[in-house]
């Protein structure tokens, strides 16, 4: 009798990443596989431990699939459990590793199942890449993950203590992976925990991998990237290749100078600033998007509003608002904290500015001619982005191709398009 899987992902798509590496070994080895919530006879949950509410969600999800099947066996791993592997130690939970040999030690245990105690093996993790089986693709666009690991350790972060120090998949891996998907996909997203850190490790750079993508025959988008990686050199790699999508998650965190001091961030608003204006140079169209942290420890009013202020003076196309979460083991957690109420109501303004600033953005596409991939079927509508990653909404379209369209007006949270 073939088992039915549940591969659940918490988080960031890098963790999305190795779950579907998880379920490819699985699928191979004759299991049906989902990532859908359901039943199944075997779940496996693939943590996250970003935020506090992020732990809460992951130890959360044992409940969850016990509702789908009392009788079910849980593996635990990812984040979460590395981080603190006690709260998972629960009943039907078999295996709890962290986020090292997700699919090789987990799956080992779940291919040779044995009735024993609860495993719980939170490895050190090595300096080595872990090589993970192909994803399997279930997106119309596809996720290659290409690094792991940080060394940055800003000070409200718990991922390098979690994720071990930076490590990089070889470069010639990474191509043969980008070639094989772009066989079956239209657009390709390169992920990593530190995406910016890529080679490092082996005397390589991100900047390389870049370059060595220039014949890939599908659109390239990169995930986040930190300030220190935009420079000329890196943007003139960007441009050897057939379809860059001129699209930059610009990790900044605050605006302002004495808070980025704080957190352990290596640059200031100006230099920021700079690469902003540098990007716009070789892309005048280029969504700039970002992610912000408000209500950081000892952050006052005015350290506040010069953070939205600067969120207004790049135009960012969007913005991740995110509430300080304190994280035990950080240096940020020794800090004063900020209030609750107080940093409930910085988010609530900074989320207006956010809006504003998508409006704006979104508004300047009106009587542009772009392309998008349809993605999804919403109300007789297709739903995609566009290389720049403006969310479009037309009724014309094929699910995975590549689409031109005119922008006509602003529609829900994007643009309506024909």
């Amino acid at each position: 009798m073939i088992k039915k899987v549940c591969v659940l992902s918490l988080g960031c798509k890098v963790n999305q990443y190795d779950s579907e590496g998880i379920m490819a070994r699985l699928k191979d080895e004759g299991y049906e596989v989902s990532d859908e919530l359901g039943y199944a006879d075997i779940y496996v949950i693939n943590t996250c431990a970003v935020t506090n509410e992020a732990e809460h969600k992951s130890r959360q999800m044992i409940t969850r699939v016990k509702k789908y099947n009392p009788d079910a066996k849980i593996y635990i791993c990812g984040c979460s459990s590395q981080n603190n592997p006690k709260p998972f130690e629960k009943e039907n939970v078999e295996v709890i590793i962290g986020t090292y040999g997700k699919s090789s030690i987990l799956v080992d245990k779940i291919l040779n199942y044995s009735q024993n105690d609860i495993l719980t093996t939170c490895f050190d993790i090595p300096r080595e890449y872990e090589n993970t089986p192909d994803a399997l693709s279930l997106m119309t666009r596809h996720y290659i993950k290409v690094q792991d690991g940080c060394d940055n350790y800003c000070s409200y972060c718990l991922i390098p203590y979690v994720r071990g120090h930076i490590r990089s998949k070889a470069l010639q891996d990474v191509v043969k992976e980008c070639e094989q998907n772009a066989k079956n996909t239209n657009e390709i997203i390169i992920i990593g925990i530190n995406l910016s850190a890529y080679g490092k490790d082996f005397g390589s750079s991100l900047k390389d991998l870049v370059i060595s993508l220039k014949d890939i025959d599908a659109r390239i988008r990169l995930g986040s990237l930190e300030v220190n990686v935009i420079d000329r050199e890196f943007l003139e790699a960007t441009k050897q290749l057939k379809k860059f999508c001129p699209h930059f998650h610009l990790s900044l965190q605050s605006g302002d100078d004495t808070t980025l001091k704080r957190m352990n961030r290596h640059y200031t608003s100006k230099e920021y600033l700079e690469k902003v204006e540098l990007i716009r140079e070789y892309y005048p169209n280029a969504a700039i998007t970002t992610d912000i942290i408000v209500g950081f420890p000892e952050e006052t009013d005015e350290q506040f509003m010069n953070s939205l202020n600067f969120a207004k003076k790049v135009e960012f196309a969007d913005i991740h608002v995110f509430s300080y979460s304190k994280r035990d083991g950080t240096v940020a957690a020794k800090m004063k904290q900020v209030n609750g109420e107080i940093k409930e109501e910085r988010q609530k303004k900074l989320s207006l500015v956010k809006e504003e600033l998508r409006n704006a953005y979104f508004n300047k596409q009106i009587g542009l001619e772009l392309e998008y991939i349809p993605e999804t079927l919403e109300d007789g509508y297709w739903v995609g982005h566009t290389d720049n990653y403006v969310k479009v909404y037309c009724k014309n379209g094929t699910k995975g191709d590549i689409v031109k369209v005119k922008v006509k007006s602003l529609y829900k949270d994007g643009v309506l398009a024909e």
